[in-house]
C-alpha cells in the first residue's frame, strides 16, 4: 500500500501548459469592436416587433392554427403589400380575415 505522500508526488504539475489546446478566440475581432452590436447571419437582431408581439399576446386566448396554401393573386397587389414591409402575408390574412367578419 502507498502511502498519501507517494500519490500526491505523482500529481502533474498544475504549471505546465498544453501544446494541443490552442484558443480559438478572435482576440483581436473582441478588441477592437467595444460596444459592436452588429448582427450576423448566426445572431441577428432582435427586432422589437417581435418582442412586443409576445408580450401583447401574453394571456389572450391561442391564435387559430394556420393550414399552408398556394393563392394566386394578381403581381400587382402583391407588390402592394410587400411594399408595406414584412409581415405581408399577416396583412393578406387580417384584409381577408376582416372581409369575412364584415360579409357575415
Amino acid at each position: 500500500m502507498k502511502s498519501a505522500s507517494s500519490r500526491s508526488e505523482k500529481l502533474p504539475s498544475a504549471s505546465r501548459k498544453s501544446t494541443s489546446m490552442k484558443s480559438k478566440t478572435d482576440w483581436a475581432h473582441l478588441t477592437s469592436g467595444a460596444g459592436d452590436t452588429r448582427a450576423t447571419s448566426e445572431h441577428p437582431e432582435a427586432d422589437v416587433k417581435h418582442i412586443v408581439r409576445g408580450l401583447v399576446r401574453k394571456g389572450l386566448k391561442p391564435l387559430p392554427a394556420k393550414a399552408s396554401i398556394s393563392l394566386r393573386v394578381d403581381q400587382d397587389v402583391l407588390e402592394w403589400f410587400k411594399a408595406q414591409g414584412t409581415g405581408y402575408q399577416t396583412r393578406i390574412n387580417a384584409v381577408l380575415r376582416a372581409f369575412r367578419d364584415a360579409s357575415v
